[in-house]
């Protein structure tokens, strides 16, 4: 079958979430036999998210293939069950590096470069190369930003022209808009969709669907106003209410029936939808029973976005074990200022995920000495793993200036080091160990039980790596290596014996979870919270049973 295409706008505001309704969509149509794939047009100038902050743009999600993507990529991989990569995610400094590089070696034999049609045509054909590439029969493209913005112009043109280059049954538009509910009126609100619509309009572009974000049902009457002032038919007019968990949309979207306009619109048969496991999952993400509390120590945590896909392994991991996992956003640089304790006194486990720079370090290592000292679970992600090492350096095995050469170049105990081939590189963009890599396990460790496997393939990124040299010290203070490269040359993994559970990855486990199909260290390591918490409620309960010794 000739691939089909699906381009999602969005429009009034940013984070309607246009790519958890792309990635819904997908969800769907791969339930229905459809075989599908994501791409994602970020409209900015970056190359990639790589060299941007975590407090801009949020995380910046890793392929398989070693690309740094967009955080939605993310909810693409979770939802569909698909596994994307370099191609998968295009910007417009991607776009215009690659115009310019054809340009510079005489591709266009002296012509002037212009945005239609150069742009436009090198943007369709990244399109197309997705295409041919996945084989997919439906290809879902979701446009960055919201409509209007001039950053997203070109875009825009090319996905106007996509419909007459493949055919009107070869492509369709949804856009993404908001009904805001006003409390005082009493009453939602259509007219920003309409200017929306309106907008896109402007362009060239007539919308097929319209996917309403809205915090309470839209009434009948909504509906057909939207229809008639939009002109789409009333069936296209599709709600999007605010929702317990966002696993519930795909069930959502499918009672309001956008898959079979989709297939309907694209001339697609198709089976019925089998959604079972995935309404289970919604099922289970809204009858969790018991809490748990895990606090992430980071220095982004005033943007969670910095950290979707730990907080997906966590509640991923909550699943696992039913429980609803609470997660305590700790700044690492307020433990420097307050000490650890009062930041995480109560919690049942403590994660340190991934991070760059020396801000913040010392208030996570911090955080990793109370939580070895209290046997508190302890998770730490790529950094995580690094600080864990450098604790334990300092306060097990005596070397009090431990510390990374990433921070202090010439620390007299190099426990971090940078990689022999990152030694000269200058470039920060797209340079460091990126992507998947085989991973063998220790027979017989706690990290070889949690896989039940002994060769593993795992994400990466980053520059700096266990140094050899303090590998048998850190064992002899009890943080043994795991998981090694299958050539022994790279720590991959490391956990500390005599506690419940602490263990440091070099990876990012974070990238591969699934809600039907959780990490296995994000499952164990909640599950370990959850023992910790009943052991603290069995040793409050015996306090209070014991009191004091009466005497005659």
């Amino acid at each position: 079958m000739v691939a089909k295409f699906v381009f999602i706008t969005g429009g009034v505001v940013s984070s309607l979430g246009k790519g958890i309704t792309a990635a819904s969509l997908g969800r769907i149509l791969k339930s229905r036999g459809v075989k599908v794939t994501a791409l994602k047009l970020d409209p900015y100038i970056n190359v990639d998210p790589g060299t941007m902050s975590p407090l801009q743009h949020g995380e910046v999600f890793v392929t398989q293939d070693g690309a740094e993507t967009d955080l939605d990529l993310g909810h693409y991989e979770r939802f569909m069950d698909v596994n994307l990569g370099q191609a998968n995610n295009v910007t417009t400094g991607r776009i215009y590096w690659s115009i310019l590089t054809k340009e510079r070696r005489g591709d266009f034999l002296g012509g002037t470069i212009q945005v239609i049609p150069h742009i436009t045509n090198e943007i369709k054909e990244r399109i197309h190369r997705v295409a041919e590439a996945s084989g997919a029969d439906v290809i879902i493209v979701e446009i960055g930003g919201t409509v209007g913005d001039i950053e997203s112009l070109p875009f825009l043109e090319a996905i106007r022209q996509m419909r007459s280059d493949v055919g009107r049954d070869s492509v369709m538009y949804l856009h993404v808009t908001l009904v805001p509910y006003l409390n005082a009126a009493g009453e939602a609100k259509t007219k920003p969709t309409q200017h929306s619509v309106k907008e896109l309009r402007s362009i060239g572009i007539q919308p097929d669907v319209i996917v309403c974000r809205t915090q309470k049902p839209l009434s009948r009457d909504l509906r057909d106003k939207i229809a008639l002032m939009c002109d789409v038919d009333r069936r296209a007019v599709i709600q999007n209410v605010d929702a317990e968990s966002i696993y519930q949309l795909p069930v959502m979207l499918a009672e309001e029936g956008l898959d079979d306009i989709v297939l309907d619109r694209l001339k697609i048969e198709a089976p019925p939808a089998d959604l079972e496991e995935w309404a289970q999952v919604a099922k289970r993400a809204t009858k969790l029973q018991g809490d748990v509390t895990i606090a992430v120590v980071g220095k982004y945590v005033a943007l969670h976005d910095a950290y979707m896909s730990v907080a997906e392994g966590l509640f991923h991991g909550g699943l696992t074990h039913q429980v609803h996992v609470n997660i305590r956003w700790v700044d690492s640089e307020d433990i420097e200022l307050h000490g650890a304790e009062q930041a995480l006194e109560g919690v049942d486990g403590v994660l340190v995920p991934g991070s760059f720079g020396y801000r913040g370090v010392e208030g996570k290592i911090q955080a990793i000495t109370w939580a070895r000292e209290t046997k508190t679970p302890y998770f730490g992600i790529c950094m995580g793993m690094q600080a864990a090492a450098i604790e334990i350096a300092r306060n097990v095995a005596g070397l009090k200036e431990a510390n990374s050469t990433e921070f202090v170049p010439d620390t007299p105990y190099p426990v971090i080091d940078l990689m022999p081939e990152q030694q000269g590189v200058v470039d920060m963009g797209g340079t460091m160990r990126l992507g998947s890599y085989p991973c063998a396990l220790r027979v017989g460790t706690k990290t070889q039980a949690i896989y039940q496997d002994t060769l593993i393939f795992e994400r990466h990124r980053h520059r700096f790596e266990l140094n050899n040299q303090y590998r048998d010290v850190l064992e002899q203070a009890g943080f043994i290596a795991s998981g090694l490269s299958p050539d022994e040359r790279l720590v991959e993994i490391m956990e500390l014996k005599d506690h419940p559970w602490f263990v440091g990855t070099q990876f990012h486990p974070e990238f591969q979870s699934r809600p039907n199909r959780p990490h296995p260290l994000f499952a164990s390591f909640v599950g370990a919270a959850v023992e910790a918490k009943s052991r603290k409620m069995e040793d409050e309960l015996v306090k209070e049973n014991t009191g004091p010794v009466a005497h005659s």
